[in-house]
């Protein structure tokens, strides 16, 4: 049976007393994997967090471990005010390069409490809006662009601003900021000391000189990425979609698909957030105001999108979209214009259906095909099921999944490295229900598929740079449906894609929308090029049900390789092993993992077909290991006849993947090669496998390789020895865990 190992496999003496206490006392469960790095702890961490609640709206994660409340009361008590070690009001918080230790600005930089700045400072004065938002010396205006998009959504903006906030009562220096990070969300806890120069903020501030939430909002923003610097250059979708949790479609104009106009009109019924901008020849932060009034490189909001009758024209309807510049002034002069000709063709009930205004508001109408004309892209960030709760909202469905780009095991590149774009992380996606509303009879599936890179801005300090990525999604055969085996490399040599992402690019997300039959499908997210590490979520946002997952979340293992059978008969290679145990084991017949290194180097040194450096003490260790039943640190000649077999066996399975006949096999391979020893593993065990016994150049040779399976046996044999109710857990003190890993 699949996934059992029983000590019976085999032939051994007595267990020592030691092993036997052992395993008595090893019958209740545990639910604690082997973790061989800091990295997969930490991993596992967060996984049992999510798993308890942590990271969703209501029981946000806490960054830096700062818990808000607990923080608050405790200086209050003190009756002194907060000062954030883990953001301290030094340097390496304004940044690593231009706002860095070697750079002149920061040198009469001050950092001050709003209470040293101004005379009664606010948190808010008469609610949070865009005036509230004007950009200083820092190149973050897609942030500002997308804190103006959340300004008008009561909801989402107190979400990421917690109320109850303020300069007065209960004021003890700290504030905090929740915002969606890479599939949780996070409670962000700040002091408010702000970098000033000559007594004024020098990065964000609020048209109100006494109003500070937009500037503690962006130093939450630039603690979450590791300092201000980090926060340079971007576009809104990165912010918008940390507000909200939401996903973000882009569209060129120009490229923009025949029903654009359908697609903003239902991401706006499903509250969305949506953008555009005309792109412009100079930085965006030197806007250009056009003669039609219109303003380049100014990101602009999208408040409305409707179908209106005219009067005039029998039967004639026009499509109109509703604009906000955030300035707050400065509007469209053309048709559909606050004071344009166009509002006299349509009725009164219309313009009240529309709330036609004639305001410098910065609020304003045009058409739909002028909107296209003059626009260059449209953003529109679509909001996750829990973003928004009421429920008179059309809401998405979404499946989300966290992976990771391993060097050598699964940073298999694009459909251009055919040898190793199999060996990326694959997620089966089940289309279940088609749309209501399907387009010319066809029965299909909506689907928004997003691929997001994380970390690359916090880690640019580190010279980190993002990552040009896309995927590609293939049509499972029904064959296969259900089946939730990793797709081969021959899958892939003979299928072509049923759809992909637009290009492979170095944005922090790649997005793309999608209709397809219902059924099963294989996503396959990949950077560019091969071997570039990184993690990154998957995000399958539709319209009707669907399901995404992980494929291949098995852990399992066939029988180990028996013992071989008495013919009677001895073979020349028995003969020749036999003799050589003989000489080096001497009258007790057993050998030390020293004088195993021995017997198995002189035996494989007579190899030719096969480069076998030989085997390493440490390794030999690892198999005295995994045969050692009685405890006494040897083998005996029954024991090393069993492990002989299993050497063989694995030899064999080598052979066949060391296609240039050098000794070593691709650690891309080496899942295929430990899935022929018979041990089934999830992509996190492959990542851990390569990771461990790989080299510098991703190779693992034979020595490596036989440590591997010698370990794995070994850990499945006494996984399933201890698991005495079959359930796949088992329990473990620290003494009993110690004893069983460091043996292994």
């Amino acid at each position: 049976m699949p996934g059992t190992f029983g000590l019976q496999d085999l032939s051994c003496g007595g267990k020592s007393q030691c092993f036997q206490s052992l395993k008595k006392t090893l019958s209740q469960r545990v639910k604690m994997p082997y973790t061989p790095s800091g990295f997969f702890c930490d991993r596992l961490i967060r996984e049992r967090e999510r798993r308890d609640g942590e990271g969703s709206l209501s029981k946000p994660l806490r960054f830096s471990g700062q818990d808000y409340n607990t923080l608050k009361q405790e200086y209050l008590q003190k009756k002194t005010l907060f000062e954030d070690e883990t953001f301290p009001a030094t340097v390496d918080s304004l940044g690593y390069k231009e706002l860095g230790h070697k750079s002149n600005k920061v040198k009469n930089i001050i950092w001050k409490r709003p209470k040293e700045i101004c005379e009664n400072p606010q948190f808010i004065v008469g609610g949070a809006s865009r005036t509230d938002i004007c950009q200083g010396d820092l190149g973050d205006c897609w942030l500002l662009a997308a804190i103006a998009c959340l300004t008008l959504n009561d909801k989402l903006l107190y979400r990421v601003i917690p109320q109850e906030q303020s300069f007065s009562e209960g004021y003890a220096g700290i504030f905090h900021f929740q915002f969606w990070r890479y599939g949780d969300w996070v409670d962000v806890v700040v002091d408010d000391r702000i970098p000033t120069f000559n007594n004024q903020l020098v990065f964000t501030k609020s048209a109100e000189r006494n109003e500070f939430w937009s500037a503690l909002l962006e130093k939450a923003y630039a603690k979450l990425h590791g300092s201000y610097e980090a926060l340079k250059g971007g576009n809104t979708a990165e912010g918008m979609e940390d507000f909200t949790g939401g996903v973000t479609e882009f569209y060129e104009m120009k490229e923009a698909p025949k029903e654009l106009y359908k697609i903003m009109k239902k991401a706006l019924e499903r509250g969305s957030l949506m953008g555009c901008s005309i792109d412009s020849l100079v930085p965006a932060r030197f806007e250009t105001r056009t003669t039609t009034g219109l303003v380049k490189g100014h990101a602009y909001s999208v408040t409305a999108v409707e179908e209106c009758k005219q009067s005039q024209q029998k039967e004639s309807k026009v499509r109109l979209v509703r604009l906000r510049n955030p300035w707050g002034q400065v509007e469209w002069n053309g048709p559909w214009s606050d004071n344009s000709k166009e509002w006299e063709t349509i009725s009164k009930a219309e313009k009240e259906k529309l709330q036609h205004q004639n305001a410098e508001d910065g609020e304003f109408w045009m058409s739909f095909e002028d909107f296209k004309k003059n626009y260059t892209k449209i953003e529109i960030c679509s909001l996750t099921p829990d973003a928004l709760e009421d429920d008179k909202l059309h809401k998405w469905t979404v499946s989300v999944n966290e992976g990771r780009w391993v060097r050598g095991c699964s940073a298999g590149g694009c459909r251009n490295y055919p040898d190793t774009f199999w060996t990326n992380p694959q997620y089966r996606l089940r289309l279940l229900e088609e749309d209501d509303d399907p387009e010319d009879n066809e029965v299909a599936c909506t689907f928004v598929v997003a691929l997001m890179q994380k970390n690359r801005r916090r880690e640019r300090k580190l010279g980190a740079n993002l990552f040009t990525i896309g995927f590609s999604i293939y049509e499972v055969p029904k064959e296969m449906h259900g089946n939730k085996q990793h797709m081969q490399k021959e899958f892939f040599m003979s299928s072509s894609s049923k759809a992909r992402s637009r290009a492979y690019i170095n944005l922090r997300e790649v997005t793309q929308r999608f209709r397809l039959s219902p059924g099963e499908y294989v996503i396959i997210p990949s950077t560019y090029e091969p071997h570039q590490e990184g993690d990154f979520i998957l995000r399958v946002f539709s319209e009707k049900r669907n399901t995404s997952e992980e494929i291949e979340n098995r852990i399992e293992a066939d029988h180990p390789v028996p013992a071989p059978a008495s013919t009677g008969e001895e073979s020349e290679e028995d003969q020749q092993f036999l003799s050589i145990f003989q000489q080096i084991a001497g009258d007790q017949m057993e050998i030390s993992a020293n004088e195993l290194k021995d017997v198995l180097n002189k035996v494989v040194s007579t190899y030719k077909d096969i480069h076998i450096e030989g085997f390493s003490r440490e390794s030999c260790r690892s198999m005295i290991a995994l045969m050692d039943m009685d405890g006494t640190g040897r083998l005996n000649l029954q024991e090393f006849r069993h492990l002989w077999n299993k050497i063989k066996h694995w030899q064999g399975i080598f052979k066949r993947y060391d296609f240039d006949h050098i000794g070593t096999i691709s650690s891309y391979e080496m899942r295929n090669a430990i899935n022929d020893a018979g041990f089934r593993l999830n992509n996190q065990l492959y990542d851990i496998v390569i990771i461990r016994y790989a080299n510098e150049n991703m190779n693992v040779d034979f020595d490596s390789f036989v440590s591997c399976l010698v370990r794995l046996e070994g850990m499945f044999r006494a996984f399933h020895a201890f698991d005495q109710c079959g359930d796949g857990t088992i329990r473990l003190n620290v003494l009993e865990w110690l004893q069983l890993t460091m043996y292994a």
